[in-house]
């Protein structure tokens, strides 16, 4: 199969939330994120924009975003069934 067919495995995936303290909505995105990272075997990572000047001023507008292999995948809400397929692909 030409590798540009290859799945990855989930053990090669990260999805990282980028998120920032106090903040709700990133809150609701992190327990999607554990449930579904949990249930695939995915790893995953917060990082905190406040702490991150690059980060602040690429997503302050739309926290929480999340990246899934360091592409943005989602921002604001997470639909956990979008997440799957994302990480299944």
């Amino acid at each position: 199969m030409s590798p540009l067919f290859r799945r990855k495995a989930p053990q090669d995936r990260l999805v990282t939330l980028i998120r920032k303290p106090g903040c709700h909505l990133c809150d609701d995105a992190q327990v999607v994120i554990e449930k579904v990272c949990g249930d695939l075997g995915v790893r995953w990572e917060q990082k905190d924009i406040t702490q991150d000047p690059a980060l602040h001023d690429q997503y302050w507008e739309q926290i929480p975003v999340v990246l899934v292999d360091g592409e943005q995948h989602t921002f604001w809400r997470v639909n956990e069934e979008r997440l799957r397929k994302a990480l299944a692909g």
